[in-house]
């Protein structure tokens, strides 16, 4: 019997910022192909990849939205996860092979060296990047590598750790609860090791979560179940403006034959402080026109919307 041919799905032009609390087993990219099925979205995009044994906050960027996620890869992280004590693996987490075991003296886990290891892995610190990891050397990606049985130097890396809180699971004397919040670039993986080396019995990640990443909070984030069970005009409720890529940035705002020149690409001149990245909106009707710099009294264009998709997302936003 000959199967029946799939019906197309019509794509449109979809805006705006989506907080996916992407499950375990789901690749970043996979997530968000299933988002963009969901939205029947035109384009989409993620703000930093979370790998597949790994769940939580992963902010799906859709058609303008996806002009301002390189904002959010820059942005500091938070994660929640558990450590497995006394045995290292060949990846620095789950997916690996044991390499390794070692005893671990629970009775040696108390409250105050595990508050004092924490201050020790907190502020700047150096990094050595996994071999199972996305970083590239001559063109491909050091995993590929690693799969080939190629272990290559890497340069140390320094990352911060702005907070990192460390405590016993109930129950279970192999294993540490952790929470930390970080900059871009830290790996959470190579963190576990790391802390597994300082309590001498070594220890690799069993289970990672993204709790945040720049102003969003996993709490704010829907499951790929709630979006598959809710209709379209609910999905696109959950739909936060591209300008929520931008929080905290300096807004300047113009009217209409000034946005208008803006959005053509030219300088515009004004009273404006100097600022290295400002959010740029138009005054009627109020809509975010792209983003720039403001030096020596010059607004300076640096990432335009066009026309057409400011007056989508305001033809969409009046339709949700």
């Amino acid at each position: 019997m000959t199967a029946e041919p799939r019906a197309r799905v019509r794509r449109r032009p979809v805006h705006g910022v989506l907080l996916l609390d992407k499950p375990v087993g789901l690749s970043a990219q996979a997530a968000v192909s299933r988002v963009k099925a969901l939205l029947a979205a035109e384009k989409a995009g993620h703000t930093g990849t979370l790998d597949p044994l790994a769940s939580g906050l992963l902010p799906v960027c859709l058609g303008a939205a996806t002009k301002f996620a390189q904002v959010q890869l820059e942005a500091d992280k938070a994660y929640e996860a558990v450590l497995r004590l006394g045995v290292r693996t060949s990846t620095g987490d789950a997916e690996g092979e044991v390499i390794a075991t070692a005893p671990v003296e629970a009775e040696r886990l108390t409250p105050a060296r595990l508050a004092e290891l924490a201050r020790r892995f907190t502020g700047v610190i150096e990094q050595i990047p996994p071999m199972h990891s996305a970083l590239k050397k001559d063109g491909k990606a050091l995993y590929e590598y690693a799969r080939a049985g190629v272990e290559l130097e890497r340069a140390p890396r320094r990352v911060t750790i702005h907070a990192l809180e460390l405590e016993p699971l109930p129950h279970d004397p192999a294993a540490l609860r952790l929470r930390v919040r970080c900059s871009k670039g830290t790996y959470v993986r190579t963190l576990a090791e790391d802390l597994g080396a300082a309590l001498g019995c070594g220890a690799h990640l069993s289970a990672l979560r993204r709790t945040a990443t720049g102003p969003f909070e996993l709490a704010e984030a829907v499951t790929l179940e709630q979006l598959e069970q809710a209709t379209m005009p609910q999905r696109l409720q959950w739909l936060r403006p591209p300008e929520a890529l931008l929080h905290g940035w300096p807004q300047v705002t113009l009217e209409e034959g000034e946005a208008a020149r803006f959005l053509s690409g030219l300088r515009r001149r004004g009273r404006w402080p100097d600022a290295e990245a400002v959010a740029v909106f138009g005054a009627k009707p109020r809509a975010l026109l792209g983003s720039g710099r403001c030096q020596g009294g010059e607004l300076i264009p640096v990432r335009l919307l066009a026309p057409t998709e400011i007056a989508q997302w305001l033809t969409q936003t009046h339709a949700s």
